[in-house]
């Protein structure tokens, strides 16, 4: 794709998560290595999800196989999901990250045009192969669904951006400028790609991620927008954890940063839960993860005594909607929990 004629030029941006959606896009786990030792909760908490999504929004999900399709139907209906409020996809899928491996749709608000970027996908910097079917899914996406798709042709993640739906981005150093993703391309060149394929304006950089994050730094697990003038950000209170000082430094940043009319932002912090292992490993369990909806938030809760206070803080930034805790102790062996298995779909007003 020409970058003369890339979204940004034709008129189409990256809508903020809290604008209107259409739907929720989910690729139903299959992949036991993902969650070694622990696969069996997983499909039947996917299922407890896509029920409370489907309270809010329809929801579209990926599935490998006829067998996989039957599985699917046969948990939701015991979950007592209505057929009507699902869509099944015959989209297959290495694994179950859908934010990032999944579509980002790019709307153009004047022709009320919808469309796809499909980003290049190599499983985190190569670190889960094979990835071949993950980078499939939006182009599959796109032909299904007869939108036009814009092919960048560099390495991207859904969640290793937020924007703040009035021209920025924000993101990390320690994930989109690692040699794992595109070593031929510089800072100044990736911020290009990003401003002209995701419609934005200026591009904000923290550093790096949270400890036992195997994305080198996603941001949707360290701060995300809550509106176009606010930030919430976690933060690690005990000084002898391995976040605290990640963190700190995070926060400094995001304090100092503006926006694209010299304005700074809004920061409200997020208590971080206690340290959670699995086997040894550390997981990367963050209540920044939370996934907005149509009148809803969802957020994830670690049977931690920071659950609470993280609802509360949540819902105290979107007083219109319902804030949600959804257990996701088991979810997040995967090192991933609600926003890493999503990607919305943003309706065309």
């Amino acid at each position: 794709m020409l970058i003369d004629m890339s979204p940004k030029k034709l008129g189409f941006t990256f809508p903020a998560e809290w604008e209107k959606q259409n739907s929720i896009w989910l690729s139903w786990p299959h992949n036991r290595d993902t969650w070694p030792g622990k696969f069996q909760p997983i499909p039947k908490k996917f299922t407890e999800i896509v029920s409370v999504i489907t309270r809010y929004e329809h929801v579209n999900i990926n599935y490998v196989n006829d067998e996989m399709k039957e599985e699917i139907i046969e948990l939701l209906s015991d979950k007592r999901v209505s057929e009507i409020s699902y869509t099944l996809h015959n989209i297959p899928t290495n694994d179950a990250w859908c934010r990032d491996h999944g579509p980002a749709f790019v709307i153009n608000s004047e022709t009320k045009e919808k469309g796809i970027i499909d980003w290049g996908y190599n499983a985190l910097g190569n670190k889960y192969p094979p990835f071949d079917l993950d980078n499939d899914v939006p182009t599959k996406t796109g032909n299904k669904l007869g939108l036009r798709i814009f092919h960048p042709g560099i390495i991207m993640e859904g969640g290793s951006i937020d924007v703040n739906g009035e021209g920025c981005l924000l993101t990390t150093k320690s994930c989109l400028l690692n040699n794992n993703r595109n070593p031929n391309l510089n800072q100044a060149e990736i911020e290009n790609y990003l401003k002209e394929f995701y419609g934005q304006e200026k591009i904000l950089w923290l550093e790096e991620g949270i400890v036992g994050d195997d994305t080198d730094g996603h941001i949707d697990d360290i701060a995300r927008f809550v509106n176009a003038d606010t930030i919430l950000t976690v933060v690690e209170k005990k000084l002898e954890d391995e976040n605290y000082q990640i963190l700190q430094n995070n926060l400094t940043t995001l304090k100092q940063m503006t926006n694209n009319k010299g304005r700074r932002f809004n920061i409200i912090e997020l208590p971080m839960p206690d340290k959670l292992e699995y086997k040894g490993q550390r997981i990367p369990a963050s209540y920044a993860n939370f996934l907005i909806l149509n009148n809803a938030v969802i957020v994830p809760t670690f049977k931690d005594k920071n659950d609470t206070l993280a609802i509360k803080i949540i819902q105290e930034q979107f007083p219109a909607r319902k804030v949600i805790g959804i257990d996701c102790v088991d979810l997040a062996w995967g090192l991933g929990t609600l926003h890493c298995i999503s990607q919305q779909e943003p309706a065309v007003s």
